[in-house]
């Protein structure tokens, strides 16, 4: 069976393009989110789809942009339809994974994905290496001085306090005031 999903972003914009469209194309139910962001990770008429597809049955779209904002997500989505044993087809894309061609060109896709993730994830490693040579300080703040530190080290090496006490008087935790005192 073919199933179609529609997608607006405001109520104010009409989904009788993409109904229209999803009839032509054989789809027998049509799931609908309208004022629902492509960005949301939850929408409750593709939630609620995803729930019933049946393995044999068919995922239709008008465009790729009514499923998902990213190629990620488009990948994730169409791999738990594979998964269930479902098809996926993008009309104006003319994407069919039922069709050797249009899983080939989902894989290629889903290739050019993972490579944009790895381009992204080294320009993150260059920046931050960067950012460290120019003499920034990455991560959050320390919460205590090195003063602090070496004086809570000192305060414990002498006893009669806890780590704990000495954690609350610097309003910190115990587990931060462990690791600065292990760091230094």
């Amino acid at each position: 069976m073919r199933i179609g999903y529609a997608r607006v972003s405001t109520c104010d914009q009409n989904l009788a393009l993409q109904e229209d469209a999803l009839r032509r194309a054989g789809c027998i139910a049509i799931y609908r989110d309208e004022g629902v962001s492509g960005a949301r990770l939850n929408r409750p008429a593709l939630d609620q789809l995803l729930t019933v597809i049946q393995p044999g049955d068919v995922l239709v779209i008008w465009r790729l942009d009514r499923l998902g904002r990213s190629l990620s997500h488009l990948m994730i989505i169409v791999a738990a339809l594979s998964e269930r044993g479902a098809g996926f087809v993008s009309i104006s894309e003319a994407i069919d994974t039922e069709t050797s061609s249009g899983r080939l060109l989902f894989h290629v896709m889903g290739a050019l994905a993972e490579f944009e993730r790895a381009l992204i994830s080294e320009r993150t490693r260059a920046g931050i290496a960067a950012a460290k040579a120019r003499g920034a300080t990455i991560g959050r703040p320390r919460r205590l001085t090195a003063a602090e530190v070496e004086t809570a080290r000192t305060e414990l090496k002498a006893g009669g306090i806890t780590l704990a006490e000495l954690a609350r008087r610097r309003q910190v935790s115990r587990q931060t005031l462990a690791r600065a005192i292990k760091k230094e």
